[in-house]
């Protein structure tokens, strides 16, 4: 659930090089929903009127929400030197006692998304 769709676009591919897949507009051009892609990884947003229309139960939550995203990949190195600057990055890049090298971004809706790698064992 997002505010702005479009702006959450911009964001998306200019700050994490997602690219866009779908979208859905409105009768008056402003968009209600998008799915994003980048390499195996799709989010689907969907604007906050959209989305308490279609699931009532949801009406009375936030934009954001605490909401949290795992995403695993390969990279997360270079990823985080790539975000490092234009993303607000909240926890530094680490290595977990679960065995992940990882960092959490929150991004322009207030979502944390964690980025992480499983640390190669030699």
């Amino acid at each position: 659930m997002v505010e702005d769709v479009r702006q959450t676009i911009n964001y998306y591919h200019g700050v994490l090089g997602f690219k866009t897949v779908d979208t859905v507009p409105t009768e008056s051009d402003v968009l209600d929903w998008a799915r994003l892609k980048k390499g195996d990884v799709e989010i689907m947003l969907q604007s906050e009127d959209s989305l308490k229309k279609d699931l009532p139960e949801i009406r009375k939550e936030d934009i954001g929400g605490g909401c949290t995203l795992f995403i695993t990949m390969v990279g997360v190195n270079d990823y985080y030197d790539y975000l490092y600057t234009s993303a607000d990055v909240v926890d530094q890049i680490k290595d977990t006692f679960y065995g992940m090298r990882e960092f959490t971004i929150r991004d322009v809706n207030g979502y944390y998304l964690t980025f992480a790698e499983p640390i190669k064992k030699d």
